[in-house]
């Protein structure tokens, strides 16, 4: 990679030919450093869960042996550039596959040859690509098809369609979920937020308890699902149970943010399927506070029209003292006129007053939901208790997070005119 970079003519000789064959030049060398490398590559997909477990998987291992991984950036360009990069003394490399449509991870799992494939869970995801569950299942089942001879497959039990995927290969299967028959089976679920956490996980090595920084009871998921892999791959129990204690949420994934004086906030930014809402909404209903909001944008990923948003509505209006509705669907939760009128309900077309009118209402003691699909930024009402947030744009177009993006104490439209270096120093500052 590096000899093809310092020669550009012989880059621009061979582009257009490995265009043309379908082939970049990254994949090459990507395939050969994968070639070439002793570690074991661990391979995670899911419709849910995998960016956690994926992070939570390496952060146990690394506890006990050298271990990388790749989250987040889950598409072939990213596992190419990866792959091709210097991985150092790394033992285990642990990556997360994604897919926005059929065909997508079957390349990614030919190229990253997996020792073990680890699928969470299967929804309708993407649903104007894949329609059908049954293709969802198909297109995650691919992880499972490509685990290397000798490999190990770990699958949830809890879920019918990855449980299916047992039947794909010939490679040692185990499962974990709270089924009976889980090979590590997950009992003693609690949390209501302030309470983290915590289960019991039975395996066939032992009983592991478990204590985590989650604020609700639907992450045991990705926590068990981690837990399960890193002790069958020789982890110890105690280093497991350790690093799970000392691993924080990832940013908007299930995020506390307790700010002294303020209402303390729950981010779950990050996506916002359809099947993921009433998890959330169930996470606020079960937690303790003197009041509770929830703040709903864009819903993703459903089947049939916007009417999802009154149902919603429904929903979220028994776990909290007030819903508000922010972006361009807001006027679709059908509330009531009492409860427009009583305050329990508010629709807001933009995040700035949103966030105005939670400043303006806020009480210390309240626990507030920021639930919603990222590219609304829903997580700038947070931070703008402890950021001067100037840029308060509907429609950013981008796809990472306002901490990764740095810019968010900067008008929009000033972004543009930023350098690269100028952009690359801004964020190496601590947010």
């Amino acid at each position: 990679m590096r000899f093809l970079d310092k020669h550009g003519p012989l880059r621009r000789w061979l582009s257009p030919k490995l265009k043309q064959a379908k082939i970049s030049y990254r994949a090459i060398f990507a395939r050969r450093a994968r070639a070439r490398s002793n570690a074991r590559y661990i391979g995670i997909t899911g419709s849910s869960g995998k960016s956690t477990t994926t992070a939570l998987l390496a952060h146990m291992i690394s506890g006990q042996a050298p271990a990388v991984s790749q989250l987040f950036r889950n598409t072939m360009d990213m596992l190419t550039r990866f792959l091709g990069s210097d991985l150092g003394d790394a033992e285990y490399v642990v990556i997360e596959l994604g897919a926005a449509g059929p065909g997508d991870i079957g390349p990614m799992a030919a190229m990253l040859r997996p020792h073990v494939g680890i699928v969470t869970l299967v929804r309708l995801e993407h649903y104007s690509a894949f329609r059908k569950i049954e293709a969802v299942t198909a297109e995650k089942a691919e992880l499972v098809r490509a685990v290397q001879p000798g490999g190990l497959v770990v699958l949830n039990a809890d879920d019918e369609n990855v449980r299916g995927m047992a039947a794909l290969t010939g490679e040692r299967v185990v499962t974990f979920g709270t089924a009976p028959d889980a090979d590590y089976r997950v009992s003693n679920v609690h949390a209501a937020y302030p309470d983290m956490l915590s289960f019991t996980l039975r395996g066939p090595g032992g009983e592991v308890a478990l204590h985590t920084q989650f604020p609700a009871p639907h992450f045991w998921m990705p926590v068990a699902a981690a837990a399960a892999t890193a002790l069958e791959l020789g982890i110890a129990s105690e280093v497991v149970a350790a690093r799970t204690a000392t691993f924080a949420p990832l940013k908007n994934r299930g995020e506390v943010l307790a700010i002294p004086g303020s209402p303390r906030f729950m981010l779950d930014t990050a996506k916002a399927p359809w099947h993921s809402l009433y998890l959330a909404f169930d996470m606020i209903d079960a937690a303790s506070a003197g009041r509770k909001r929830i703040v709903l944008g864009h819903i993703s990923d459903y089947a049939g029209s916007t009417r999802k948003y009154g149902d919603a509505y429904k929903v979220a209006r028994e776990a909290a003292d007030e819903v508000i509705f922010v972006g361009d669907n807001s006027h679709r939760s059908r509330a009531s006129q009492e409860d427009r009128d009583t305050g329990r309900f508010r629709e807001f077309t933009s995040v700035r007053a949103a966030a105005d009118h939670i400043r303006e209402t806020a009480v210390e003691d309240e626990l507030i939901l920021l639930k919603g699909s990222s590219n609304l930024h829903l997580e700038r009402i947070a931070l703008s208790y402890t950021h001067d947030i100037r840029c308060w744009a509907d429609a950013c177009g981008k796809q990472q997070d306002c901490r990764s993006c740095g810019l968010f104490d900067l008008p929009f439209e000033e972004h543009s005119r930023l350098s690269r270096r100028e952009t690359r120093r801004r964020l190496g500052k601590d947010r």
